[in-house]
């Protein structure tokens, strides 16, 4: 007489998913956790801010970008020193700097950084903000807490921000210290011919930083927005760093003179006003106006939509 029995298997793969979507949604439930607590205490947004940041630098993606950003300043460092000569005019402003001061590495490394690489990076993170969540099945368990969509979708953009300024200062600090360590260093020569001191020099460095970082801010905005769109972060991720590189290509186009005040990677390269002596804060004012512009447009774009957005996952 035969019997039957039902067997039971799992699949290596399918564990190694369920262990991940697990671990993730351990998670989202403590992020959850730490919210409802603040929120009774009153401090939740700063709680919230505090778990998102945590999140975000504890994964090694965001380490691996961080890295290979080091790494362009390094390379450019190693390749001059290697060489031995200047390169004549030659290549990224302010390369033929370096060989005379090594703190000129920053900058230049900055000015190779901003029209592709940065962008690349930036994209990663704030197009994985909320998507990320919703593809790993966190965002409604996030969504619990009491502090509502809104308060989470800003701290997702200040996240994404906070990375912004975390990608520059990598780019010119990395090349500042790989400049000291391989190059003479003295006082800095301006755009303009002034000579300042080391310490003037590495506080308009830092300023350059910061004008960066200011720029990346309506790009980061664009790509929170894009990421409430879709649960693939992947999508958004790369629609965010095509955008900065289609406007890239549309501010080079004369044709379309009259769009490029509106775009938003218009005063992109601009930062050499800072050089000068004095200092010419004009397009950091108006880098600064623009962006904050975007910030708004699609900050609200992005609060309409995820506000209405059905949250399946």
């Amino acid at each position: 007489m035969r019997t039957s029995s039902s067997a039971s298997w799992s699949s290596p793969a399918r564990g190694s998913t369920l262990s991940s979507e697990s671990t993730a949604v351990d998670a989202a439930a403590s992020r959850v956790g730490i919210e409802a607590s603040a929120a009774r205490t009153g401090g939740g947004g700063i709680s919230l801010l505090g778990s998102e940041l945590l999140t975000l630098f504890r994964r090694r993606r965001t380490w691996a970008l961080l890295g290979a950003l080091a790494l362009i300043p390094i390379l450019i460092a190693v390749a001059l020193r290697v060489a031995g000569d200047s390169p004549d005019g030659r290549g990224p402003a302010f390369l033929d700097q370096i060989t005379n001061n090594g703190l000129f590495v920053g900058v230049t490394a900055i000015t190779v950084a901003i029209p592709l690489f940065l962008p690349l990076t930036i994209g990663v993170v704030a197009g994985d903000a909320i998507a990320g969540e919703a593809s790993h099945g966190t965002l409604r368990y996030l969504l619990l807490a009491p502090a509502g969509r809104l308060r989470l979708l800003f701290v997702k953009y200040l996240a994404a921000a906070v990375f912004c300024v975390a990608a520059t200062l990598t780019v010119v600090v990395v090349g500042t210290l790989i400049g000291w360590a391989l190059f003479p260093i003295g006082p800095v020569t301006l755009l303009s011919g002034a000579t300042v001191g080391i310490g003037d020099g590495l506080l308009r460095f830092l300023a350059i930083a910061a004008y960066v970082t200011v720029s990346l801010l309506g790009m980061s905005a664009i790509g929170v927005f894009l990421s409430t769109l879709t649960t693939v972060p992947v999508g958004a991720m790369a629609a965010t760093a095509i955008l900065a590189v289609a406007a890239q290509i549309v501010g080079a186009l004369p044709q379309l003179e009259w769009l490029h005040p509106w775009l938003f990677t218009h005063y992109w390269l601009d930062f050499g006003d800072l050089l000068r002596e004095p200092p010419v804060w004009d397009s950091f004012l108006d880098n600064a106006v623009l962006q904050a512009g975007y910030v708004l447009v699609f900050g609200a774009l992005a609060s309409g939509r995820f506000l209405t957005k059905d949250i399946l996952s």
